[in-house]
Order: structure tokens, then sequence, then C-alpha cells
């Protein structure tokens, strides 16, 4: 059975390990330890993790700027793909946000990553064609 709960930093490591494994997610600097928990104390009650028993099988992490919901990395272990357990995630994290009044929710995924974009056009998400993202790095570190 599947349980779903609020992610808290002591699932760090359980969660790194599956980004970690998943294809077409990058990982950067920035989802260091104390990032994450900086991330996570910002954005109280928006991130959850998914466990079969004692096994994290799925986790998302998501956050606002108090006017946009921001889903940042959504994994699920290989093995349990196909159980409705991102889907389940991105509900959680959706209605987290509507609860704090947050109605739009953006999230960025990999040009390649196709599987990625079926699931979320599934789910009821739209590709934004007349936008582009840029990006600015204010530190010497390329990998933030």
């Amino acid at each position: 059975m599947i349980t779903f709960r609020e992610m808290h930093i002591d699932d760090y490591q359980a969660v790194i390990d599956l980004w970690m494994a998943t294809e077409s997610m990058r990982l950067r600097d920035s989802d260091s330890k104390s990032s994450i928990e900086s991330y996570l104390n910002r954005n109280p009650g928006l991130s959850f993790v998914a466990f079969d028993e004692e096994t994290l099988v799925g986790a998302v992490l998501v956050g606002t700027d108090g006017r946009r919901g921001y889903l940042q990395h959504l994994a699920v272990a290989e093995s349990n793909r196909g159980q409705g357990i991102g889907k389940s995630l991105v509900e959680l994290a959706i209605s987290a946000l509507a609860r704090q009044g947050i109605a739009k929710t953006h999230l960025f995924v990999f040009n390649h990553n196709v599987k990625a974009q079926a699931l979320y056009e599934k789910l009821g998400w739209f590709a934004r064609d007349e936008v582009r993202m840029y990006s600015f790095n204010s530190s010497v570190n390329d990998n933030v």
C-alpha cells in the first residue's frame, strides 16, 4: 500500500537517491541538503513523498513565490511507475498550493524528456510556446 506525507529534511538522502536514479533529471549544487532544507522551510506543506511500506518510491519538490506555484522535481521509482503515484503527488501539491490561494503552477521539463511531457499533458498541463525561459547566474559556479 502506498502512503503519502509531507516531505521533511530527514527524507533528504532517500529523495536525492531517487532523483539521482531518475533518467532525464538534472541535479545541481542547489539540490544540496542545506539548500533543500532552506527551500522546505520557505515552502512548508507543499512538497510530498510517497512510501511503499518503508521504502521511498516517489517525491515532489514544490514551492511558491506567493503568486505562482513551481513544481521543481517529480520522480517515481521506475519499479513503481504506472500506479498513479506521480499523479497523486502532483494532486497533493496542487491542492496544497490552492489552500494558499495559488491557482497557477509552472514546471520545467527538458525538451528531450518526452515521458515526463506525456505525463503532464495527461494530467491537464499544457506547454507554453509563447514564452522562453532565461536564466542569470551571479555565481562563478556554473552548477547552481
